[in-house]
This record gives structure tokens, C-alpha cells and sequence, in this order.
């Protein structure tokens, strides 16, 4: 029997023990096991198994509930915890449970009044109290100019909306995992805690493009605060992963306008606001800004997006330009890759980028004259690197750039019908693979066998994206 008086000599032999014999170490399988377990319950009301088990019984339920995760962010669907998987689970994301497209909230919570009033209990020491202060306010104005809603900041005593930073266990079941991981939570629209916002006081709170800016991660808590859950779609401000979008340009998004207005209804003016809309792979009108090859993959660059195609995966990838290159602007309107340099140029109006894989190079932007365009070119269609010369596409007219000599090849420009016969006199996008030119115009793409100086193949764009269909 266990007395009292046998626990200092317990706790002396479980030092001597731990001392005598090393834990043993979670294996990369165990890791990825907890971390699989660990998302499902926090996100996706999977039942927590304590014991190993009850996992093995309930290994059924993880799978339904890992192919729902897998479905939500547009993952494969296998039910297994493979990379692209783990990948995802390990994004900074916000701590609130996902659901579904510019989804309610379950129950439609809803404020029952439009004029709410919020207040700030404390501050971040990362930033000062103006900024935050600033920052807050503009978030939630994105909300306001979409919906039939007024909110304004109250300096003390009760408010609907109470916002604070918190470490760890704060008191709401929903305790802070320190940097990273969970970013903020927010509750629904309701009485007592209901649409407060808590942010994780551990991170590293900016107001530019490093770690975690406070205005994008407080405008996607507002939006739970009001009642929308997250969304499905990747551009959506309520997509529950982070990324970085520059706040001084950035426009609520049209699936968020959606679900604010289906909430509340629509702003009190006579012209709705509008959104960008996140671009589909499958729509048959998709057309490319830019295209471009790195390190074997494509990139297809549309708005402020690109797509990955892998040449050994099947999958293609939807993201942010500035989740990669924070400081790039969006609408890159060409783009090549020099295999010498092992670089991707990008090009916007008469300014150009050298990406080293997912590193923008010092120096950069630069102006489009060193290449030796006239004054009269303000911006490039499209470019294709083949054989150490780069093509370079302005309106109906194409230059050719040697690389080594660094300077324009003599008598160009010269028309695109002349040399590359049956593309029309426009080129919105341009990648070159194995001698072949891939021409982008419309929705339409032209496979120009440069060998034989014709046209092999036309197809529709989104045949790149793994449609069957366009």
C-alpha cells in the first residue's frame, strides 16, 4: 500500500533511475504520429485517445478524419499522414477549428446589433501602442466597408469585441502553444468571452513581411469575431493558414465579401464593394501572366498567385507569391530561367528580379535598359531563355539577347509572325522545354517545334494544370 512516508524515498529512487537509464527518444514515426493526433483533435473533433490502445481501435476515425483535413486544403485524399500532409499540419495557422467554403459559423451565430464596439486590454511589446492601435482599427474597417456594420473602439468598460495578447493557459481552454503553431483564436458572436480575440503574446508581432504581421492574422480573427468560419479557398482572408500580403494594398477578397454580407447584408452604398477572386485551375478561360521553368519544376504566375507543377508529382500547387518572395510585387508580367546563372528573372513594368531559387538577390529591382531595350519599351510580354540566347516579347515584336555577350543581337526587334509563324501578334506568356516554345495567348497555348519552325500542338492552359477537361 502507498503511504505518504514512502515518497521522499520514491522520489530519491526515480532520480537515481532516470539518472542510470536515458529515456528513450520519440522516433520520426512516434513524432509524426503525435503531431497528426494533436492537429485532428484541436481542428478537426477528432475524440482524444489517451492510450495507444485506443488509437489502434479508432484507427478508422483518424482516416475519415485526415481525408477531411486532406479535403479542405485541396491535399490528396489518401487518409494517410504523408508529406504534403505533415507539411500542411505544421503551418502558422489561427487556432480556431476549419470547416468549409466562406463558411458560417456552426449555429449562424450573429451579433444581433450592427453598431459594436470593441477595446483593447493590452498590447504587444513588439510594436508600439499607435501601431497596434492603427493596425487594429484598419482591420476591422475591411469588414465594415464590406457590410451593413459599424464598429467602433471604446477606452474602457465593456465592449463586445475584447482583444488581448496572452501567454500559454490564459483561462479559455485554449491555451497558446508559444512561437509558431497557433497564431491568435477568436470566439463567435455571443455574450461573456463570445467575440473576444486573443493573440499569442510569444510570437514576433511586425508590421512588415517578416514573422507574423498583426494587421493580416487581426483581420482574420475579426472575421470569427463576427461570425464567419474558415474558408476553403486558398485567397481567402479566412483560409486558416498564414501568409503575407502587403496591408497597405491589400483588398478583402470576393469569397470574404460573400460571407459577410450573407451574415449582415450588404454595405449602405449605392456600388458593392468587390474582391479579387481566387483563379481555378479547371476554368476554361485561365489565362497566365507569366510562365517560367525553376530547377525542373513550371511556374505559372497569375495575379498575385502561382501554380508548381512537379515534374514527378501529379499534384499541382496553388500559392501566394509573397508566401515565397514576400518583397516581389503581384501581376509578374514575364519570366524566364538563365541554367547558366541558376537564377529565374521576373519582370513588372520596366523593373526586373534575379530569384536564386526562393531568394530574391541583392541589388534587385532593376531597370529593363541594361538589357538595352529603347525608352520606348515600358514593359515585357513574355521571355523564354533557348541555347544561350533569351527571347524577349514586346506586343507584336520579339528581341533576342545574347547571354554571354550580355547585349542585344543586331537587327531586332523583329515581328513574331516572321519567325514564329501562326502565334498571332500577341504573347501573353512564353517557356521553352526541349525545343519546343510554349506559347501562352488567351486561354490557348501553342507548342512551336523550333527544330521544324512549326506548330505541333495547341491546347487549352489549364491542360497544364491537370484538367481533363476546358
Amino acid at each position: 500500500m502507498f503511504s505518504l512516508k514512502m515518497l521522499p524515498v520514491l522520489l530519491a529512487l526515480h532520480e537515481q533511475l532516470s539518472g542510470a537509464f536515458p529515456v528513450p527518444s520519440e522516433s520520426p514515426e512516434e513524432k509524426n504520429i503525435k503531431i497528426v493526433q494533436d492537429y485532428l483533435e484541436k481542428f478537426y473533433q477528432l475524440p482524444k485517445y489517451r492510450h495507444p490502445s485506443e488509437r489502434k481501435k479508432s484507427a478508422s476515425v483518424i482516416v475519415e478524419k485526415l481525408k477531411e483535413m486532406q479535403r479542405f486544403f485541396g491535399l490528396n485524399v489518401t487518409g494517410k499522414q504523408d508529406e504534403e500532409t505533415l507539411k500542411t499540419m505544421q503551418k502558422p495557422r489561427c487556432g480556431v477549428p476549419d470547416s468549409g467554403n466562406f463558411m458560417l459559423t456552426p449555429g449562424h451565430p450573429k451579433w444581433k446589433h450592427t453598431n459594436l464596439t470593441y477595446r483593447i486590454i493590452n498590447q504587444t511589446t513588439n510594436l508600439t501602442n499607435d501601431v497596434v492601435e492603427r493596425y487594429i482599427e484598419e482591420a476591422f474597417q475591411l469588414w465594415k466597408n464590406a457590410s451593413s456594420l459599424n464598429i467602433t473602439r471604446v477606452l474602457q468598460g465593456e465592449a463586445d469585441i475584447k482583444i488581448a495578447f496572452f501567454q500559454r493557459d490564459h483561462g479559455d481552454n485554449s491555451p497558446f502553444d508559444g512561437p509558431n503553431g497557433i497564431l491568435a483564436h477568436a470566439f463567435q458572436p455571443g455574450p461573456g468571452i463570445g467575440g473576444d480575440v486573443h493573440f499569442d503574446a510569444e510570437e514576433m508581432w511586425t508590421n512588415t513581411s517578416k514573422d507574423y504581421n498583426l494587421y493580416l492574422v487581426a483581420a482574420h480573427e475579426f472575421g470569427h469575431s463576427l461570425g464567419l468560419s474558415h474558408s476553403t479557398d486558398p485567397g481567402a482572408l479566412m483560409y486558416p493558414t498564414y501568409s503575407f500580403h502587403e496591408p497597405s494594398t491589400y483588398v478583402l477578397p470576393q469569397d470574404d465579401i460573400n460571407g459577410i454580407q450573407a451574415i449582415y447584408g450588404p454595405a449602405d452604398r449605392p456600388v458593392q464593394p468587390t474582391g479579387p477572386t481566387t483563379p481555378t485551375a479547371c476554368d476554361p478561360r485561365l489565362t497566365f501572366d507569366a510562365v517560367t521553368t525553376l530547377r525542373g519544376e513550371i511556374l505559372f504566375f497569375k495575379d498575385k498567385y502561382f501554380w508548381r507543377k512537379h515534374p514527378q508529382v501529379r499534384r499541382v500547387e496553388l500559392n501566394f507569391i509573397s508566401l515565397f518572395w514576400p518583397t516581389l510585387p503581384d501581376g509578374i508580367q514575364a519570366a524566364y530561367e538563365d541554367f547558366y546563372r541558376d537564377v529565374v528573372i521576373v519582370f513588372k513594368g520596366k523593373q526586373y528580379w534575379a530569384l536564386s531559387g526562393y531568394d530574391i538577390q541583392q541589388g534587385y529591382p532593376k531597370d529593363i535598359l541594361n538589357y538595352g531595350f529603347p525608352s520606348s519599351v515600358h514593359a515585357i510580354d513574355a521571355a523564354a531563355s533557348y541555347r544561350g540566347k533569351t527571347y524577349f516579347f514586346v506586343n507584336n515584336q520579339f528581341w533576342r539577347y545574347d547571354d554571354q555577350r550580355q547585349s542585344m543581337d543586331p537587327g531586332y526587334p523583329k515581328s513574331i509572325a516572321s519567325t514564329f509563324q501562326g502565334i498571332g501578334s500577341r504573347v501573353d506568356a512564353v517557356f521553352q522545354r526541349d525545343d519546343v516554345f510554349f506559347f501562352f495567348s488567351g486561354p490557348i497555348h501553342y507548342a512551336f517545334d523550333f527544330r521544324y519552325q512549326r506548330i505541333a500542338k495547341v491546347e487549352r492552359n489549364n491542360r497544364w494544370l491537370n484538367c481533363r477537361y476546358g
